[in-house]
């Protein structure tokens, strides 16, 4: 069998509508990038880098923990990733796609690369905020971000299968999502990954990893990942999970965002879980400094000031109860939708 390397492109592959090999498509990058706007330039950009000479391609992160920066992947490795998505999510030469995730972005890009390996026929939309809005066809493969699919809920019917990513899904989204007749998946995974390396159906309490993915814990709890043929070597995140066997955990939360108030190690994630259902708005809770207790927890809500009935904290274990709330006007968020919380938490020492 002949190895599918970044050089091929599957003979059903088309890209809005319209059949192209690797020359084609560098003649349709040229003249996005002369005649295009904004995100077609961007897929111009990386059509000419996948199909230059060089054997690597440049990512950049998306920055929701720290600084973003450039990092060097093989293309090889974004093909492998590829092929572990079409193997998971059973998808066939001639499924149709829809990119309305920006090309920038390493979920842009491998949205591309899956369609010329896969086979998959691809139309691309701009990355706004209701990508389904214009769309008249229907769809076996989308992928977007919470907020994307937040303002899509009465558009979905169009897309058979969609996978959710980026940003962490609020649990009114995903009990909404129960109830729609589109498969809809939640990933995990980051750029340093290639997007997703494990996935869960909405509903279901673990991801599940993908084709030659390994996982194990450090002696932190936090998620290890050994993934050959996506990096040469192992990752060790800043994520908190519970395995459940050797090829499911569960995601708790991050170490970065765990709260130590008075020596006891609080983790928000777990706590915003549980108010979820009684807080409307977008909120999170987090830890700043405190002459006492080292941190105290916060609880920050977007929106205007109001007052917050006690009982909603009736859920929430003692030590659990915020010590403060704060309201900020409008979160400050990444291009994929994460809330900085690190950013607003400073803001607000």
């Amino acid at each position: 069998m002949r190895k599918v390397t970044y050089r091929n492109i599957h003979n059903f592959f088309k890209f809005n509508g319209v059949h192209f090999d690797s020359n084609g498509l560098r003649v349709a990058a040229y003249y996005l990038i002369k005649e295009g706007n904004e995100y077609e330039k961007s897929i111009g950009d990386f059509l000419l880098d996948w199909f230059d000479d060089n054997p690597y391609i440049d990512l950049q992160t998306s920055g929701t923990t720290g600084t973003p920066k450039i990092i060097r992947k093989n293309k090889q490795a974004l093909v492998n990733s590829a092929l572990a998505t079409g193997d998971f999510f059973k998808l066939k030469p001639g499924d149709t796609a829809l990119c309305c995730l920006p090309v920038q972005f390493i979920a842009g890009k491998m949205m591309l690369v899956r369609s010329f390996i896969l086979g998959l026929e691809i139309d691309f939309v701009a990355p706004n905020t209701n990508p389904l809005e214009n769309v008249n066809k229907k769809y076996d493969f989308v992928a977007m971000v919470p907020l994307q699919v937040q303002n899509s809920l009465n558009e979905l019917h169009k897309v058979k299968k969609l996978i959710i990513g980026g940003a962490k899904m609020a649990n009114s989204l995903e009990n909404k999502l129960l109830n729609v007749s589109t498969k809809v998946y939640e990933t995990y995974g980051m750029t340093e990954t290639i997007t997703h390396i494990a996935a869960k159906k909405i509903g279901e309490r673990a991801f599940s990893i993908l084709p030659n993915v390994s996982i194990s814990q450090n002696e932190n709890d936090c998620l290890v990942i050994d993934a050959p043929q996506l990096s040469d070597e192992r990752l060790i995140t800043n994520d908190l999970v519970e395995l459940i066997n050797d090829h499911q955990f569960v995601l708790l939360g991050r170490i970065d965002n765990v709260v130590n108030s008075g020596g006891v190690k609080l983790i928000p994630e777990k706590i915003e879980e549980k108010l979820a259902d009684a807080i409307a708005a977008r909120f999170f809770v987090g830890g700043i400094p405190d002459a006492d207790l080292g941190e105290k927890l916060v609880l920050v809500i977007e929106g205007e000031k109001q007052v917050l009935d006690d009982s909603i904290f009736t859920v929430l274990d003692k030590y659990e109860k915020p010590k403060a709330v704060f309201f900020v006007p409008e979160f400050e968020i990444t291009e994929s939708g994460k809330i900085k919380r690190k950013a607003i938490l400073k803001a607000l020492e």
